[in-house]
């Protein structure tokens, strides 16, 4: 017997960022959205936990313990007094270590596979509890749509969507550490306010108009990424010139992420960035979608 989840990858429509706390992190209000690429998390008995992967980028994602998906797993069974034996397979088509959350798409993925597969019935908030300790962006990987993250962004608010966004995403040829985007953003913001969300963003999401969206994204964390990854620029200005209503970094980089205005808008942009030369590549994909999903 095997249990699969389907998990989506991520875009911040609005990533405000706060000063560094006392025990490292940042006080967040991240809006995110769940946006169609997918990675699929299977869980299978077996005699020790262990993890494979496949699919893009699977080269640069561990498979020891350290492994997010696998500390999931050994989370839910130490909450039920059992072992983590199983082997987690995970199919990858969200960027590897491209700022939309992949990563903790797997942890979801996996804790939602295993309580499948064990019978724990454990309730959703159980779920979401061991996801907040898992990692900040982990939460929301299993809730899918739209929300608001507050304090490090494991503390979830659902947000009403009115319709249905359209993006690009373009990958960067390289990657970017969470940690060193952070400590750049310290650097170059050394008395950033405390972070809040747009009033304007929330309602461009609520009625579902792109235009409106495209004028309010903000992420706080993109002039640290580009300080540090100085040709996302030129992706920008490709996205941008090409027809794109807005272009952002996600998350902490590098891959950025374009709103465009329908989907044939979207396939003009895609094609103008893959030959741009600025870029590894492009994927269309729209939001909301669901969260983790047994398939």
């Amino acid at each position: 017997m095997s249990v699969t989840v389907r998990v989506p990858a991520k875009v911040n429509v609005q990533l405000a960022v706060g000063p560094a706390r006392p025990d490292g992190f940042h006080d967040l209000a991240n809006v995110f959205l769940a946006v169609g690429l997918y990675d699929e998390v299977t869980v299978t008995p077996a005699d020790e936990l262990r993890v494979t992967c496949e699919g893009p980028g699977a080269d640069q994602v561990p498979l020891d313990r350290t492994n997010l998906a696998a500390r999931a797993a050994e989370a839910l069974a130490a909450r039920y007094g059992r072992r983590a034996d199983v082997h987690i397979h995970i199919a990858k088509d969200i960027p590897v270590a491209g700022g939309m959350a992949g990563g903790s798409a797997d942890a979801a993925g996996a804790l939602v596979a295993c309580d499948a597969l064990w019978g724990t019935g454990a309730s959703r908030d159980e779920l979401l509890d061991i996801c907040a300790e898992l990692g900040s962006d982990v939460p929301f990987s299993l809730v899918g749509g739209a929300a608001l993250g507050t304090g490090r962004g494991e503390k979830l608010a659902e947000l009403a969507v009115g319709g249905t966004f359209h993006w690009v995403f373009a990958a960067a040829d390289g990657g970017l550490s969470t940690p060193a985007v952070y400590r750049e953003f310290d650097r170059l913001t050394p008395d950033a306010p405390a972070p809040a969300a747009s009033p304007a963003l929330l309602d461009a999401l609520r009625t579902g108009d792109a235009t409106a969206l495209a004028e309010a994204l903000t992420n706080d964390l993109q002039p640290a990424a580009l300080s540090l990854f100085p040709a996302l620029t030129d992706t920008l200005k490709a996205g941008t010139e090409a027809g794109a209503l807005a272009g952002i970094v996600s998350g902490s980089g590098p891959t950025t992420a374009f709103l465009v205005k329908d989907a044939e808008s979207a396939e003009r942009v895609a094609a103008a960035l893959r030959g741009s030369g600025t870029c590894r590549g492009a994927r269309v994909a729209v939001g909301p979608a669901v969260g983790a999903t047994v398939v």
